[in-house]
């Protein structure tokens, strides 16, 4: 079958018809006499699919790694991910409940200890008071959990603190709430990260000398898990929590036995950790309740991720935060009253957890499995922040208040600008503390429970404006619990505002760490976030459009090339604006006469046609007298536009561009913030040279182009 063009095609080589969609018709020689065949071409766009008229697609082979650095990256992370497969990536309850709950699920593992730590400070026999303070706490549980289950239907959307403090309350206590949900998610990682070394290290105390650089390769690890996607490091991170959940049940089962038998022993622990002693007042009591209320920090996490739950997200998320909930306070209870009955409290080098599992299970293989498992479902518990923290950032970042860039999803459906940020703040603050538990959980309570106290706040607004079916019991509901966070959220700030366990500086009498690093950064957070909105308030002004169609008028264009040598880049940058224009500059700023001089020579060969202006600079500098030139003959040309077009060399080498002046690079940074400059570079590559030579091309213009 042969084929012939047909003429005349209107849409062959119309400027006005985009490449995509300019087509060509062939005259095919029909099977039949009397038949008229035209076969329909349009041009092939490598790497793309065809989606309609004026619409292409990239497909996966464009995302292949061009380099070591990527294709390491893309070995860490895994391949990209289709955005019609969003909902694929959703959770199963299974899977959330190890993805959002590990937080709170491991904080059995540090919350008893942190209250036994501060009840120590009035002796031993303050201890009698953990068993009602663990009850209290508990029903403080059951309190969040309830109004969280509301939050839960009313916002399917995510009803973290900041969604439900924002559109209930304001945006000032969103605000409020965001801060506090951000410290409190940078906190959850470097707590949990370094509970996980503190058992880590009980059971190999030889690690010792390395907590900070485990605690910081720790929060490496989770960082890289959480890049490749939601999905992928909830598969990565249940097996690790069933894990825990079932050494934890077995540690408990077995010692609640042996104390129904009368064969659980009593602990004689080592040296106790130093604590400067005090009477056992109610401030001592409250101050050990608001530290233990830690146990219930990751509450908030799956009110907020209801989205990543497969559907019906909400129904499952609620399920999975009964469940979470129902998990820690058997937990907590079971292990609290272990520690009653053992009378453990805690040592140097010693967990109270560590102490409890040698009593019970000695130190053979089963002390090792319930160790490995607690330190793994520490480490891991840093994965709730990364699931929320994220997203958390997107909204900010979708409302103005945050920098855009934390909205977007890489090649993995993660928000891998948030997730990035937050392993590298968290690994700071592990850094800054020395990864010392005792000394951020006072922070961490604070933080936290000022997001649930405005999250419970903004519910009990959301019900009275509703006036749904039940709204006075449902706002009932939130109001018992925010009044209880408040109560804790108070508690924490007063009672641990200034820490005396623990100095900025390490054995220093002077300065100590404390609630009050909570009270200054919130504020500055919120400065920050009003800071940025106002900013893309002015940008969303300045580009916004006019009420009716701007007047299509004709700018006056004036073209301006700086010339430092004549060479075959300069050539390319010549040409290259006469094609846009008529009205052709070129100029060159002499700080020496005689290079002056070879250059004006060589113009007249090379210069074609275009005039090149000679300016002195008697004070060797370049920027300056150039700026002050296109400033002057803008003015002077009237013009609207001026188009300065910079010749560049490119190397194909990463540290050959270093040998080269950045001239340029220079001069576009400063006329970046100048109105009615237009910059353009026109590179000239080492690699695309070597590989005309290699082909033996002829000097066209094209190819010398």
């Amino acid at each position: 079958m042969s084929t012939t063009p047909v003429p005349g095609d209107p849409k062959s080589n119309d400027p006005r018809v985009p490449a995509t969609e300019r087509v060509t018709h062939e005259r095919v020689r029909p099977r039949r006499p009397g038949d008229h065949v035209v076969r329909i071409k349009r041009p092939e766009f490598g790497g793309f699919s065809r989606q309609g008229s004026g619409r292409l697609e990239a497909s996966l082979e464009l995302e292949e790694p061009k380099g070591a650095l990527s294709t390491l990256w893309r070995a860490l992370i895994g391949t990209p991910i289709h955005t019609a497969l969003e909902s694929h990536e959703r959770l199963s309850k299974v899977k959330a409940l190890a993805v959002f709950s590990s937080d709170a699920l491991s904080s059995v593992a540090y919350a008893p200890e942190a209250v036994l730590i501060v009840l120590m400070a009035a002796g031993s026999a303050a201890t009698g008071w953990f068993m009602p303070l663990a009850i209290a706490i508990t029903l403080l549980l059951a309190a969040v959990a309830t109004s969280y289950r509301q939050t839960i239907y009313t916002y399917p959307s995510g009803g973290g603190s900041y969604i439900v403090a924002h559109a209930n309350l304001g945006p000032i206590p969103g605000l409020i709430a965001a801060s506090a949900l951000a410290v409190g998610y940078v906190l959850t990682v470097s707590v949990s990260v370094a509970s996980g070394v503190d058992q880590a290290i009980s059971a190999l105390p030889l690690l010792g000398p390395y907590r900070v650089l485990l605690g910081v390769g720790c929060i490496v690890l989770v960082t890289i898990a959480n890049l490749r996607g939601i999905r992928e490091s909830g598969s990565i991170f249940a097996v690790p929590t069933y894990v825990f959940l079932v050494s934890m049940y077995a540690l408990i089962g077995t010692g609640l036995f042996l104390l129904f038998t009368g064969q659980l022993p009593a602990i004689v622990p080592d040296i106790p950790k130093s604590v400067p002693a005090e009477p056992l007042t109610l401030f001592l009591v409250l101050r050990a309740f608001a530290t233990g209320s830690a146990v219930m920090t990751g509450t908030e996490a799956i009110s907020n991720g209801v989205p990543a739950f497969q559907p019906p997200e909400s129904r499952n998320a609620a399920r999975t935060l009964v469940a979470m909930a129902s998990i820690l306070a058997s937990m907590f209870l079971g292990l609290a009253v272990l520690i009653v009955q053992t009378r453990v409290i805690p040592a140097d080098g010693d967990t109270i957890i560590s102490q409890l599992n040698r009593a019970v299970f000695g130190e053979g293989p089963l002390y090792y499995v319930v160790q490995v498992a607690t330190v793994l479902i520490l480490i891991l518990a840093a994965n709730t922040a990364f699931a929320d923290f994220p997203r958390l950032a997107s909204l900010l970042a979708r409302d103005d208040y945050a920098p855009h860039q934390l909205a977007f999803r890489a090649d993995r459906l993660a928000f891998t600008n948030g997730i990035i940020l937050l392993g590298v703040m968290s690994a700071v603050l592990v850094v800054i503390f020395g990864g010392r538990t005792e000394a951020l959980l006072p922070l961490y309570a604070v933080a936290v429970f000022i997001a649930f106290t405005l999250s419970q706040g903004g519910m009990v607004r959301h019900w009275i404006r509703d006036k749904s079916a039940h709204w006075r019991l449902k706002s009932l509901v939130n109001g018992v619990g925010g009044i209880a966070t408040a109560v804790v959220a108070l508690t924490a700030a007063v009672t641990n505002f200034v820490d005396f366990n623990n100095p900025i500086v390490p054995g220093a009498s002077f300065g100590w760490w404390g609630a009050w690093l909570v009270v200054v950064i919130v504020p500055i957070f919120i400065v920050g976030f009003l800071r940025v909105y106002a900013h893309y308030q002015r940008a969303r002004a300045v580009l916004a459009l006019p009420a009716e169609p701007l007047e299509d008028r004709p700018l006056t264009h004036v073209v301006v090339v700086p010339v430092s040598q004549v060479n075959r880049a300069t050539i390319r940058a010549l040409r290259y604006a006469r094609s846009m224009s008529d009205h052709v500059t070129a100029v060159h700023v002499a700080v020496d006469a005689e290079r002056a001089r070879e250059i004006e020579q060589a113009w007249k060969v090379w210069g074609e046609g275009v005039p090149l202006i000679q300016v002195g600079s008697p004070y060797r500098s370049l920027q300056r007298p150039l700026l002050a030139f296109l400033t002057q003959l803008k003015k002077v040309e009237n013009a609207d536009v001026l188009t300065v077009i910079l010749p560049e060399y490119v190397p194909d080498s990463w540290w050959g561009q270093a040998l080269h002046s950045q001239s340029a690079l220079r001069l576009k940074g400063a006329l970046l913030f100048t109105p009615g400059f237009v910059v353009t570079s026109v590179p000239t590559h080492e690699l695309t040279h070597k590989r005309r030579e290699q082909a033996n091309i002829a000097g066209s213009a094209r190819d010398n182009f």
